[in-house]
């Protein structure tokens, strides 16, 4: 099939891969315009954006896709169908309607609960159970479109955001693939989504990333693997008379009850509001993940210190 391909991040990656391994003809990659990162500033390509000129393949970085000459480029590609995972552009009904078969997206939830930017660390941080990976046909609403084809994937209790992550990639690209010669042989069939139960996956603000002891050690627990690696839920740690931002990358459960915030014993278990955790991979700013022990041996936490 004639394919346009619509991604960003490194998410996006394993489904083009899978894409062009199939042996689909890419006409087009479009990525969001390349960001200045690093020291240097420098204007640097995203993952898909890299991927697809490695393999030779022809990409458009549009800052919109409003523009009328811009959606006239699209619908001129003549594609059978377009695949958008993770773009992070709104798609107006032009650039929607002008494929053969519309636009496919791969989505990391179960639909309808969390439509929108942050799926997989929502569901995380929610504590669920389970989640999926679901192609659907879009439409002008956000994520509301019908689901073609869908696979379930569990959350086990102390999987962080970042695994999962990983996880849904490689089980959507598969996902697609296989929409995709479904398509070719015109038996997708597509379900509307249930009416009950659509959740929004607002996208992850900084405030949101300090960890608020408070909370109870469930909460305390889904925040912090919910959001690792990235951005990485933080605590403030007094050392040398100056607060030090300590990042939590794994956490677990643990027993003990205190207040909230405070050190229970000198192996990194906190009390939360009700009950307590264990921290188990910290990350000071500016420097190498460190498990608890090598944390320790270099700053000292000891019983009844407070964390804020």
């Amino acid at each position: 099939m004639r394919v346009i391909f619509m991604g960003t991040p490194e998410f996006a990656v394993p489904t083009l891969a899978e894409i062009v391994g199939a042996g689909h003809e890419v006409v087009r990659v479009y990525s969001q315009p390349p960001r200045r990162s690093g020291r240097g500033m420098e204007a640097r390509p995203g993952p898909v954006h890299s991927f697809a000129e490695a393999h030779g393949l022809d990409v458009a970085t549009p800052a919109s896709l409003k523009d009328p000459a811009v959606q006239d480029e699209f619908a001129a590609l003549d594609a059978d169908v377009a695949v958008v995972v993770a773009y992070g552009l709104l798609l107006p009904k032009p650039v929607l309607e002008a494929p053969k078969y519309g636009c496919l997206n791969l989505h990391a939830s179960l639909l309808p609960r969390w439509r929108g930017a942050a799926p997989i660390q929502r569901a995380v941080m929610a504590g669920d159970e389970e989640t999926a990976v679901a192609v659907m046909q879009m439409e002008e609403a956000l994520d509301t479109g019908p689901v073609c084809i869908s696979e379930r994937v569990p959350i086990e209790p102390d999987l962080t955001a970042g695994e999962l992550h990983d996880r849904l990639a490689g089980t959507g690209a598969s996902l697609l693939v296989r929409a995709l010669s479904a398509l070719g042989r015109e038996t997708l069939s597509c379900t509307p989504q249930p009416l009950e139960g659509a959740t929004y996956a607002a996208k992850i603000e900084k405030a949101e990333a300090r960890i608020q002891w408070r909370k109870t050690a469930d909460e305390v627990h889904n925040q912090i693997r919910g959001l690792s690696p990235f951005p990485g839920a933080w605590f403030e740690l007094q050392h040398s008379g100056k607060p030090q931002r300590i990042k939590v990358l794994r956490v677990e459960r643990a027993n003990g009850e205190g207040v909230a915030g405070e050190a229970l014993d000198d192996q990194l278990t906190i009390a939360c509001g009700s009950g307590a955790v264990r921290l188990v991979t910290v990350q000071r700013a500016g420097r190498d993940a460190l498990s608890a022990a090598e944390f320790l041996r270099g700053i000292p936490v000891p019983p009844g210190t407070a964390l804020a």
